[in-house]
């Protein structure tokens, strides 16, 4: 008798201690901050970079070795201090890019390269004095205080003066230059708003700083020089037109190769995770199924049937606007629910030319 009633006294004592931790529990889950995924409390959500437009506190986290996401007219770029050989090597772990893949430095002025490089071409002054700051990116010889690491080995670093408010009054307040690939996981889509870079690496990286959405939204055109010919390696957001005004013919060697001589001409990049196939999207379509197809098209058509699955990179047929909204296509498609991806080239002609070279990329061997 004495036995059962010490048991019996021990299992309420049990079974009042574990109803007190469930219920401590369950008030700890219901009254904590929301830090958890709305649709599943018990799955957490992933952490966030703060952002903001706090260029001090930018400054500061720069000058200590971290990394920022900054805006451009292009796109956002990641950056860290120039002259950091750790903070440079921390780039290219974050977003998991190539140690042979060079980047490109960011200046505040034309003064500032004068810094970095051993000289400046007469035919990149000439460029640099009308198309900086802007979408221009320019290989010249580096001096020794660019890293080898910054330029993959090669004797030639890339430099822009990029153009938005923000970056350029933050490149002013710094003693050093900023490297600033763009603000993505190596290959995938480039961000053209800080949603973008928060989404990808916001658990990464230490600070976004929020300059809105990218006006020209694909990345710099980028330019060498052959004794007096110029030469460009990447289709980008300057027309190859508005270069060969300024220094007469050019030519365009904007090939894939597995060792680049400069940043963005891997065969396979831009990619989204869908699988994507460029060519004629109504002939593509006859082998595909329809409700599991998404389509991209330069411009609405009236004699074509359109979707729910349908995008288009301009309603009016413009090509600055298709080229501003060629990633947020190419990102929206992404989560839609669909297996695979049919896009349809855009004129061959201005920046034309260079969605049609991210549009190939995207796709890969896949055309």
């Amino acid at each position: 008798m004495q036995f059962a009633a010490t048991f019996g006294y021990l299992h309420k004592i049990a079974s009042y201690t574990f109803n007190s931790i469930v219920i401590y529990a369950w008030r700890q889950l219901i009254e904590r901050p929301p830090t958890t995924n709305s649709d599943n409390p018990f799955i957490p959500l992933p952490v966030m970079a703060k952002t903001g437009k706090n260029i001090s506190k930018a400054i500061q986290i720069l000058e200590s070795g971290g990394l920022v996401a900054i805006p451009t007219e292009t796109v956002y770029g990641l950056a860290a201090n120039a002259f950091n050989p750790d903070a440079v090597a921390r780039i290219f772990e974050v977003k998991n890019r190539p140690w042979f893949d060079p980047l490109i430095v960011h200046c505040s002025g034309l003064a500032e390269t004068e810094h970095i490089v051993k000289e400046i071409p007469k035919l990149a002054r000439s460029l640099a004095e009308k198309f900086w700051p802007g979408p221009l990116t320019m290989l010249m010889n580096k001096q020794d205080n660019i890293s080898d690491l910054v330029t993959a080995g090669m004797q030639k670093v890339a430099i822009r003066v990029p153009d938005h408010p923000l970056t350029r009054t933050l490149l002013k307040s710094l003693d050093f230059p900023l490297v600033a690939p763009s603000a993505n996981p190596f290959g995938y889509v480039s961000p053209t708003t800080a949603q973008h870079v928060n989404q990808q690496l916001g658990d990464h990286i230490d600070y976004i700083l929020d300059g809105g959405e990218c006006h020209i939204g694909i990345e710099s055109t980028i330019v060498g020089f052959d004794n007096d010919t110029t030469v460009v390696y990447r289709l980008g957001g300057l027309e190859p037109e508005s270069i060969e005004s300024i220094t007469g013919k050019i030519v365009l060697r904007p090939h894939s190769a597995s060792n680049p001589i400069a940043p963005g001409m891997l065969e396979s990049h831009y990619a989204p995770g869908k699988r994507i196939i460029l060519g004629n999207v109504d002939e593509l379509l006859k082998k595909h199924d329809a409700d599991k197809t998404g389509i991209i098209r330069f411009k609405p058509q009236a004699d074509k049937k359109t979707s729910g699955k349908e995008m288009y990179l301009s309603v009016t047929g413009d090509l600055r606007e298709a080229a501003k909204n060629l990633f947020s296509v190419l990102r929206k498609m992404d989560t839609m629910d669909v297996e695979v991806i049919l896009a349809e080239k855009v004129p061959e002609e201005g920046l034309g030319l260079a969605i049609n070279d991210r549009l190939k990329r995207a796709a890969g061997k896949r055309m």
